[in-house]
């Protein structure tokens, strides 16, 4: 089978020839057909995200398939089930083997490319904002980075959650996009980003995923009493946050990382997905997927995510049919 593996944290991941695994107890083999590619794979390469493992590993933090076999201790799939995996690693491949608890059935409704694209971006966002932020009807959400693939599933998620969503991007064409997930309120990159949502009557709930100087703007306008969320940092800086604003303010900055929820509250990242693939069956919800490539074109959907310019998630697809 083919895989997209990194051998080294000196060289770039690249398509190589293994065996295809068989799954062990408590294990799920799957076909793979589709996988949604993150910022994450990007800092995996270089070995510098928090979970990277050992090399040499193949990417992919999340895909869909179906399972072609299951290993002892297996009793809630069988082979023909159609299926998403939040896998860790491991989805950029032809096969793949996970484990039981980080598989879920998926609708018959659902397609592959959606499947694999909904769980790390909506996952984050919709527990992000509801079981975290507790983000009310009525109160005002600031995004930033609001066209990439966290932050355009927040602009959808906190609209349908009945905030007044402000999404920041970086140019007109962002703005677009984030203006058709449902954003009320569009801030260029350009603009002071302070002033700017401070004249919008301030944010209640900040989701940032940039960082940096981004970061250090939405903190400064924030109202008393808000909530804020550092999603990541894709604009390269981690921010320091000082402790004395929150005293003064009462505000509440709240980590937030889905990979770690997998590892504490597995339960309640189910119960998420779950109430996600609900919503995308009765239409609520609809990933926007700006490029679907083949997996020999993986490093190329990397490098799309690299140099900012998709929109919404890179989805890279395989075995067509088994």
């Amino acid at each position: 089978m083919q895989a997209f593996q990194v051998n080294s944290f000196d060289d770039r991941a690249a398509l190589t020839t293994l065996a295809a695994p068989e799954p062990g107890p408590g294990q799920v083999a799957v076909s793979l057909r589709a996988c949604g590619l993150n910022f994450a794979d990007l800092l995996m390469q270089k070995g510098t995200y928090q979970d990277t493992p050992t090399p040499p590993f193949t990417l992919g933090l999340e895909a869909a398939g179906v399972v072609i076999a299951c290993g002892p201790e297996v009793a809630e799939f069988s082979p023909g089930d159609r299926v998403a995996v939040f896998a860790g690693s491991g989805g950029l491949a032809e096969i793949g083997v996970f484990d039981a608890d980080r598989v879920i059935h998926i609708p018959e409704t659902m397609s592959f490319e959606h499947a694999a694209a909904m769980q790390i971006a909506y996952g984050t966002s919709h527990m992000a904002l509801d079981h975290c932020a507790r983000l009310q009807p009525g109160e005002t959400l600031l995004v930033t980075g609001a066209a990439g693939g966290v932050g355009l599933t927040a602009v959808e998620i906190g609209k349908l959650m009945g905030a007044t969503v402000i999404a920041q991007a970086r140019d007109a064409a962002k703005l677009e996009v984030a203006a058709a997930a449902g954003a009320d309120h569009l801030i260029d990159a350009s603009e002071d980003l302070r002033s700017a949502v401070k004249a919008l009557g301030g944010a209640d709930v900040v989701y940032d995923a940039v960082g940096g100087e981004v970061w250090q703007a939405a903190f400064r306008s924030a109202n008393p009493g808000a909530r804020l969320l550092p999603i990541g940092f894709a604009g390269g800086a981690v921010p320091q946050i000082p402790a004395n604003h929150l005293l003064v303010k009462n505000l509440t900055v709240i980590g937030f990382y889905l990979g770690g929820y997998m590892k504490i509250r597995p339960e309640v990242v189910r119960q998420s997905f779950e109430t996600l693939f609900a919503w995308h069956g009765e239409g609520r919800i609809k990933p926007h997927i700006s490029h679907c490539l083949p997996l020999e074109r993986a490093a190329e959907g990397l490098e799309l995510l690299r140099d900012r310019k998709s929109t919404g998630k890179v989805v890279i697809t395989m075995n067509a049919a088994d």
